[in-house]
C-alpha cells in the first residue's frame, strides 16, 4: 500500500475538495495523510484524527509556543527580555565601550525588525511550514501532494529530501489572482516551483489553457463535482421551522463563504424587486456582519435570513430544501472569471434551479444543461427577474428540475475521480 501526504493551508474542516480525493485514494489502496494546520480558536478541534480506514489528518500548530506565551504574558516576557539586554549589555561594556555601542545598535535592529508586521506573519508561516514539513517526513510517504500554492514549497522540499518522491501539484484556484497575493511576487513563485512538479492538477480546462499559457506545462483539469447522492436518502432538516417560516414559503438559497466578490450584497439588493420567498445564506464568512447591516438598512429582516456554517455532512440536508439556489459570483478577477464552482453542482446534486452568472464555466453548465437561468450577476435586477421567471413559471421550474436529476448522473464526482486514480496510477509506469 503505498502512502500518500498531502498538505492543505488550512484547518481542514470544510474542505470537501481534498475530502473527496482522500477518500478516492483511499478506496484504491493508498494511505493518506492530510497535514493541516490546527486552530488555536477551536481548542476543541483535534490535532489528530482518523477519518477511516487509511485517512490520517495531522494539524500542526498555527503559532511556535513562545509566540504563545509572548500574547499570554507579554509584561513577564518583556522583563525577562529586558533582563536579557541588560546582561548582555554589562558583558560587552566589559570588553569596551564600543563593543557595548555595537550590541546596543544590534539590539535596537532587531528589536525594530521583530516590530515590523510582515516580518513577524512570515516568521511564523516559516515555522508553520517546517512543522508541516516534519508532519509529512513522519508520514515516509511514497507520493506527495501539494493543494495549491502556499504549500507546494513544503511537498517540493518533502519530495526531493531524503530520497526523491513523485510530487503532485494541486491548484484550486488562479494563484496569481488570489487575495492578499502580489501578482508578480506570485507568477514567480509558482513560475519557479512548477518544473518540480511531476504532475499538475487545476480545476476545469478554462483554467488548465490559463495555466498552459503562463507555464508552458499542460494540466490535468479535475472538475470539482459533487459526489453523486440520492436526494430520498439525504437525511431532513426542517429549515422552516428553524428559522420560524410558513411551511409553504420558497426559500431561495446561497450556501457558502460569506466573502467580498461573490454577489451577495447584489442577492440583498434584489428581495427589494422579488415579491415571493426568503433570501437564506447558509454560510460564514468576513463580510457576515456587513450583510447583516444592509439587511437592516433595508428593513428585509424578515425576508432574509443566516444560518451560519454548518457541517459537511449535512450541508446536503439545507439544500434540498431550497427552491432556488443562487451562484452569482462576480467578474472582479481571473480567478472568479475561470471558476467553475462546486455550489452549481450541489444544486443539482438536490435538484435545485440555479440562477447563476454567465461567466464561461458556470454559463456553460446552466445553459447547456438548461438547469436554471444565467444572469449578469452585478444587476439585482436581472437576479429579481430570473427568480420571477422561475417562481411564475411552473413548466419552466419543473422543466429545470427534470434537467437537474438528468444531469447530475454525469457531473458527479464517481465518474471524474478516475482520472485521479489514473493519475496516480501513471506515476509508476
Amino acid at each position: 500500500m503505498k502512502r500518500v501526504v498531502m498538505f492543505v493551508w488550512n484547518h481542514f474542516t470544510n474542505d470537501a475538495r481534498v475530502l473527496r480525493e482522500a477518500k478516492t485514494l483511499q478506496r484504491n489502496n493508498y494511505n493518506v495523510k492530510i497535514v493541516a494546520i490546527h486552530n488555536p480558536k477551536t481548542p476543541e478541534l483535534p490535532e489528530k484524527e482518523l477519518l477511516g480506514p487509511n485517512i490520517h489528518i495531522e494539524r500542526v500548530r498555527m503559532y511556535p509556543v513562545l509566540w504563545d506565551i509572548f500574547k499570554k504574558n507579554k509584561k513577564i516576557v518583556l522583563v525577562a527580555g529586558g533582563l536579557y539586554v541588560i546582561v548582555g549589555a554589562a558583558i560587552s561594556l566589559r570588553r569596551s565601550v564600543m563593543s557595548l555601542i555595537g550590541y546596543l545598535l544590534r539590539m535596537c535592529a532587531f528589536v525594530q525588525l521583530l516590530r515590523t508586521r510582515s516580518v513577524q506573519r512570515n516568521a511564523l508561516k516559516v515555522v508553520r511550514s517546517l512543522r508541516m514539513m516534519v508532519a509529512g517526513f513522519k508520514h515516509k510517504p511514497d507520493i506527495v501532494h501539494s493543494h495549491d500554492l502556499n504549500t507546494l514549497t513544503q511537498g517540493i522540499l518533502v519530495s526531493r529530501l531524503f530520497g526523491r518522491k513523485p510530487l503532485i501539484y494541486d491548484s484550486h484556484e488562479v494563484q496569481t489572482e488570489r487575495t492578499g497575493y502580489n501578482e508578480k511576487v506570485a507568477q514567480i513563485w509558482e513560475g519557479s516551483h512548477v518544473p518540480f512538479a511531476d504532475r499538475v492538477i487545476v480545476e476545469n480546462k478554462t483554467r488548465g489553457a490559463l495555466f498552459e499559457w503562463m507555464y508552458g506545462v499542460r494540466p490535468l483539469p479535475l472538475y470539482n463535482y459533487s459526489k453523486y447522492v440520492d436526494v430520498k436518502k439525504v437525511p431532513d432538516i426542517n429549515v422552516h421551522e428553524r428559522l420560524g417560516l410558513d411551511p409553504d414559503e420558497k426559500i431561495l438559497l446561497y450556501q457558502g463563504g460569506l466573502q467580498a466578490g461573490r454577489g451577495l450584497e447584489q442577492l440583498i439588493d434584489a428581495m427589494q424587486y422579488i415579491e415571493k420567498g426568503t433570501l437564506v445564506f447558509v454560510g460564514d464568512g468576513k463580510i457576515r456582519g456587513e450583510l447583516e447591516e444592509k439587511v437592516h438598512q433595508l428593513n428585509l429582516a424578515t425576508r432574509v435570513k443566516f444560518i451560519g456554517k454548518v457541517p459537511l455532512e449535512e450541508l446536503f440536508s439545507y439544500t434540498k430544501e431550497a427552491y432556488i439556489g443562487f451562484q452569482v459570483l462576480q467578474n472582479v478577477n481571473m480567478n472568479h472569471y475561470t471558476a467553475s464552482s462546486n455550489k452549481l453542482f450541489e444544486y443539482m446534486m438536490m435538484h435545485v434551479p440555479v440562477v447563476g452568472c454567465d461567466l464561461p464555466e458556470i454559463a456553460q453548465v446552466i445553459e447547456k444543461e438548461e438547469i436554471g437561468l444565467s444572469i449578469d450577476a452585478e444587476s439585482p435586477l436581472e437576479i429579481a427577474h430570473a427568480v420571477g421567471r422561475l417562481m411564475n413559471n411552473k413548466k419552466l421550474y419543473e422543466k429545470c428540475v427534470m434537467n437537474c436529476k438528468r444531469a447530475k448522473h454525469f457531473y458527479n464526482w464517481s465518474r471524474e475521480e478516475k482520472k485521479l486514480v489514473d493519475l496516480y496510477k501513471g506515476l509508476y509506469e
